[in-house]
């Protein structure tokens, strides 16, 4: 799914227009963004959390020449699914049914 795609359904399903779907987006993808660049956690409860997780520096290998080279520290966001989001995913009241 694009982004465009993610638009038309939030569109369809609320009833919003195409563009108004699209401000709502744009606004939650850059409230996240702004957050994490602050170093705050985005908690959605059910859904997941977001975060920037702090990576050390360390020695790796170059794939062309396998020669050492310094991998310096950084920063990358992080996901982690919520309860909800790996219920769904993995099938939920399809496991609960296996189990009885």
């Amino acid at each position: 799914m694009t982004k465009s795609d993610l638009i038309q359904r939030i569109s369809k399903d609320t009833g919003l227009s195409m563009n108004q779907s699209g401000k709502v987006v744009n606004a939650i993808f850059s409230t996240i963004t702004n957050a994490l660049k602050e170093g705050e956690e985005v908690r959605i409860t059910g859904f997941g959390t977001f975060k920037v997780a702090q990576t050390s520096e360390r020695v790796g290998r170059n794939p062309r020449t396998g020669e050492p080279m310094r991998i310096p520290a950084s920063k990358r966001p992080t996901f982690s699914a919520g309860a909800n989001l790996l219920e769904a995913v993995r099938g939920g009241s399809e496991r609960k049914q296996r189990a009885a």
